[in-house]
């Protein structure tokens, strides 16, 4: 079971000053979810290398036991400063992708030409694509082989409205998240609480709401490998 996990490079709010990138615990509880069932992870970025950590998810209130764990892992501190450059991986190499979220994808991510057209090529293939948070994002300019956005007409979640709002970010994202997924035609659900655990599957695609979705939603990706 190969897997590829694709994290941002940007690491800027903006034009506020302040610095952002994937959220750790958005990475390292998926990460362990597939270690821990024997996947062989791959990590890629669009500059290849260490990507950027958003230093908000650092913070103590933001810690969890999977992202200590990952503080103590040398092995995975080293394989996520030498990740891939996006552009050289394929999906034909894998079973799976996983997009974690953050900002930082927001950005560099959405309209990422090859990322669109490696979401295109594994779904293509009956392969299973899925992203948590804000990296949902990068679905909505990825075209399936309809040549539509292959969220349209898809059960679809990520960071809500109310969610960016409670951050303070709505006027700084280049996008909201909920918005670009229902103007692309996805049939956007959500947890009746903002920061509350929400997953979706709907066929291959596989979408989480937050943070606190992350884990949930990388065991949906493994339960829609286990069954081929």
């Amino acid at each position: 079971m190969k897997i590829l996990m694709v994290l941002t490079s940007h690491d800027q709010m903006g034009d506020t000053g302040h610095k952002t990138g994937f959220w750790l615990e958005e990475f390292a509880a998926p990460y362990y979810v597939f270690k821990d069932a024997g996947a062989e992870i791959t990590l890629a970025s669009p500059k290849g290398g260490q990507p950027p950590v958003d230093p908000n998810s650092t913070q103590e209130d933001a810690l969890t036991e999977q992202t200590r764990r990952f503080e103590a892992d040398e092995q995975a501190k080293e394989q996520l400063a030498n990740t891939h450059k996006l552009d050289e991986v394929r999906a034909e190499d894998f079973d799976a992708v996983f997009y974690p979220g953050g900002h930082g994808p927001l950005w560099d991510l959405t309209h990422h030409a090859h990322s669109q057209q490696l979401i295109h090529d594994f779904l293509s293939a009956h392969k299973p694509v899925a992203a948590v948070c804000h990296a949902p994002a990068v679905l909505v300019h990825a075209k399936g082989e309809d040549g539509q956005s292959v969220v349209k007409g898809r059960r679809v979640t990520g960071f809500t409205n109310g969610e960016e709002e409670a951050v303070g970010l709505t006027k700084v994202v280049p996008l909201l998240v909920e918005e670009a997924l229902k103007q692309q035609g996805g049939h956007y659900e959500r947890a009746e609480e903002d920061f509350a655990p929400y997953q979706v599957r709907d066929g291959l695609l596989i979408t989480g709401q937050n943070p606190a979705s992350s884990a949930p939603t990388a065991e949906l990706l493994l339960s829609t490998l286990r069954e081929g």
